[in-house]
C-alpha cells in the first residue's frame, strides 16, 4: 500500500513525538520493575517494532508498560532478571496460542460500559502517574513532594507544555502539537538553564542495541512452576489491555483491526523480546493515542517509533537526557484528559442503573487495583445483568405489506442463547412467497446468530419462497453463506457493528 507524501511526514512526526514520549515512561517501568533502564527501552523498542509491522492495528504503539510492571516486579525481586526474561518468553508463546485458537473475536463480546469503565480508568490512572515525577529522593532514600522553587518551575512548565498542544493547531499544523511543545519547552529550559528535572534525573539511556541470549537459568520442572504463573499473568493482563485498545481505536477511527492477528504480534513480539533482554509489552493506550490524535494511522508511525528509540540510545542519548520532563508530563497530562469519555459524564440519569454501575466499577478497580481484573469482573458483572435480562428472550411483531408480503420485525439480541427461539418464529409452511425480515431493532452478536440467518435461508429456499434481509451490519452480509444474497443492502439505514467471528479476525 503506498503512502502520500503527506502521510509520510505526519506518521513520521507522530512517530518521533511518540518516541520522545515513550522514554520516560519506558524507564519508570523499568524502574517499577527493578531492573535497568535500557531492559525497559529494548522492550519498547523490539514490541513496537515486530507489532507494527506484523500486527492486526496499524496505528496502535505497542511497549513496556505499567500494568506488566507491577507484576514482574515480584519474580525480579525473589528470582532475579533472568527469571524474568525466561518468563517473557513462556508470557508471548502463550499469547501466540491465544492466537493460534483464534480467541481474539471474544474481545467483541466486551460490553461497551466495561469499555467505558476501562478508558476512564486507564485515564485516571495515566493522570495519577504523573505525579510521581514531581517527588524526589531525599539523602535518607525517601520520597518527599518537590517544594519551592523547583516545584513551581517544574509545573510551570508542565502547564505551559500544555498550553502549547491546544495552541499550536490553531497556529499551524505542519507538526504534531506534541512535538512541537516539546521542542518549545526544551529550548525554553536550556537556553535560560533553568533548574528542572530531566530525563537524565530518571536513568541514562546511553547503550549498545541488545544481543541474542538465552536466559541464564536452569530449565526444569521447578522453574516451569515458577515462571508459569507470572507467564500465564502477564498474558492475559497484555491480551486484555492489547485488544480493549484496538476496540478503542476502532471505534475513534472507524475501522477494524484484526485482534487475531495482533494477538499474533504481541506473542512473537514477547517471545523475541525475551531473547534480547527485554521486559516484554503490550499495547499503550497513552502512547497510541497520541499516535491517533495526530492523524498516523499507518504501519510507519510504529515502524519509525522504534527506530527513533533506537537512534535515540545509539546516537541522541545525550540530547534527549536533556529534555525537561515537564515537558514530557506535560504531553501524558494531555493525553489523560483527551483519554478520558468526558461525554460519559452526561449519562448519568440517562442509561440504564446497571450500565452506570459497571462503568463505575470497572473504573474504580482499574485505578486502585489492576486492569486484568477489573475487565473480568466488568464483563462477569455485565453478563449476569444481560443474562437476567436478554437470555434466550428475542420478540417478533409480523405484518402483512400491500404486495401481500409478510415482514418479520425483529427485537432483541440474536446470540448463541436466543437463536433456537429466533428459529421457531417463522412460519415456512404458510408464509407467502415473499418474506421480510427486518433486523433493524435487533443486533446480531456472534456466529451462532448468523448460522441460524443462514438456516432460516435455507428453509425458506428449500419451501420455494423467497426471503429478503434488511437492515444488517455489513459484517453481517460478509460472512454469510446461504442468505448472502438474500440480503438488501441499504448503505444508508445498515447499521454498523461488529460481530465477533473467526473470519472477520
Amino acid at each position: 500500500m503506498s503512502y502520500s507524501t503527506n502521510e509520510i511526514k505526519t506518521n513520521l512526526l507522530s512517530g518521533l513525538t511518540v518516541a520522545l514520549a515513550m522514554v520516560p515512561e519506558a524507564i519508570a517501568f523499568a524502574l517499577i520493575a527493578q531492573v535497568s533502564p535500557l531492559t525497559g527501552l529494548y522492550a519498547a523498542i523490539i514490541v513496537c517494532l515486530i507489532t507494527s509491522v506484523f500486527g492486526g492495528r496499524p496505528g496502535m504503539i505497542s511497549g513496556a508498560t505499567g500494568a506488566l510492571a507491577v507484576v514482574m516486579v515480584g519474580l525480579v525481586v525473589n528470582h532475579g532478571v533472568e527469571y524474568l526474561f525466561a518468563t517473557v518468553i513462556l508470557m508471548g508463546l502463550l499469547q501466540l496460542i491465544f492466537a493460534f485458537f483464534k480467541l481474539g473475536k471474544f474481545i467483541r463480546m466486551v460490553p461497551y460500559p466495561v469499555m467505558l469503565g476501562f478508558v476512564n480508568g486507564l485515564a485516571i490512572v495515566i493522570f495519577l502517574a504523573q505525579f510521581n515525577h514531581f517527588k524526589v529522593i531525599d539523602d535518607l532514600g525517601i520520597s518527599t513532594w518537590m517544594s519551592g522553587t523547583a516545584l513551581y518551575t517544574m509545573l510551570a512548565l508542565t502547564l505551559f507544555t500544555a498550553a502549547l498542544i491546544y495552541l499550536i493547531p490553531k497556529l499551524t499544523k505542519f507538526i504534531p502539537a506534541p512535538l512541537g511543545a516539546i521542542a518549545i519547552v526544551s529550548f525554553i529550559t536550556i537556553y535560560f538553564n533553568l533548574d528542572t528535572k530531566t530525563v537524565a534525573d530518571l536513568g541514562s539511556i546511553g547503550g549498545n542495541l541488545p544481543l541474542f541470549q538465552i536466559p541464564a537459568i536452569e530449565l526444569n520442572w521447578q522453574t516451569i512452576l515458577i515462571i508459569l504463573p507470572y507467564s500465564f499473568l502477564l498474558a492475559a493482563i497484555g491480551l486484555i489491555e492489547t485488544l480493549l485498545t484496538l476496540n478503542l481505536i476502532d471505534d475513534m477511527t472507524e475501522t477494524r483491526g484484526r485482534p487475531n492477528r495482533e494477538s499474533m504480534a504481541q506473542g512473537l513480539a514477547n517471545v523475541v523480546t525475551g531473547f534480547f533482554g527485554g521486559m516484554g509489552g503490550c499495547a499503550m493506550i497513552g502512547q497510541s493515542m497520541i499516535n491517533i490524535n495526530n492523524g498516523a494511522l499507518r504501519r510507519l508511525s510504529g515502524i519509525a517509533t522504534a527506530i527513533f528509540l533506537a537512534s535515540f540510545i545509539l546516537f541522541l542519548s545525550s540530547w534527549i537526557e536533556m529534555i525537561p520532563l515537564a515537558a514530557l508530563i506535560g504531553v501524558m497530562f494531555v493525553v489523560a484528559e483527551k483519554t478520558f469519555e468526558w461525554g460519559s459524564l452526561r449519562l448519568f440519569g440517562k442509561v440504564p442503573k446497571k450500565d452506570i454501575v459497571v462503568g463505575l466499577l470497572v473504573g474504580g478497580i482499574t485505578i486502585i487495583a489492576d486492569l486484568a481484573i477489573a475487565v473480568i469482573v466488568g464483563v462477569i458483572v455485565s453478563a449476569l445483568f444481560f443474562a437476567w435480562d436478554h437470555a434466550k428472550k428475542i420478540n417478533v411483531n409480523h405484518r402483512t405489506n400491500r404486495r401481500g408480503w409478510k415482514i418479520y420485525q425483529l427485537d432483541g439480541t440474536l446470540f448463541f442463547a436466543s437463536v433456537k427461539n429466533f428459529q421457531e418464529l417463522f412460519d415456512y409452511k404458510n408464509d407467502p412467497k415473499d418474506v421480510i425480515i427486518d433486523f433493524e431493532k435487533s443486533k446480531v452478536v456472534d456466529h451462532s446468530a448468523i448460522m441460524a440467518i443462514d438456516n432460516i435461508a435455507n428453509k425458506y429456499k428449500n419451501a420455494g419462497k423467497k426471503l429478503h434481509l434488511v437492515h444488517l451490519s455489513p459484517e453481517c452480509l460478509e460472512i454469510l453463506d446461504t442468505a448472502k444474497e438474500m440480503v438488501e443492502v441499504n448503505l444508508l439505514e445498515d447499521p454498523k457493528y461488529h460481530i465477533a467471528d473467526d473470519k472477520l479476525s
